[in-house]
Order: C-alpha cells, then sequence, then structure tokens
C-alpha cells in the first residue's frame, strides 16, 4: 500500500507531460491557421523588401 501511494504522489515527469502537451497545442494551432500565419509573413517579407532599396538608395 506504501508502494502505491508513493506512486501517486510522485511528480517526476509532470514537467516534460506539460511541455509535451504545450508543444502539442502550438502545432496544432499552427497546423489550423497555417495560410494565415503564410499571408502575414509574406506581406512583412514583401513589405521589408520594398523599404529596403529605399533604405540603400537614399546613402
Amino acid at each position: 500500500m506504501k508502494i502505491l501511494k508513493e506512486f501517486l504522489v510522485e511528480e517526476d515527469g509532470v514537467g516534460v507531460v506539460e511541455v509535451v502537451l504545450i508543444l502539442v497545442v502550438l502545432i496544432g494551432l499552427v497546423i489550423i491557421f497555417r495560410d494565415a500565419i503564410v499571408d502575414v509573413v509574406g506581406g512583412v517579407i514583401d513589405k521589408i523588401k520594398a523599404d529596403g532599396g529605399t533604405f540603400y538608395n537614399n546613402n
């Protein structure tokens, strides 16, 4: 009975389980919103490319 109580109180793997669950949720969100993320990142990269040329041309 003592071994069972110690097993139920033991929390050695709780941190690993929490990290794995957080990663699963984040990966799920990325999969769900993949198109929106690609559009936003693509827009930011296009804006950087467009404005980057003006920075170098002014100097």
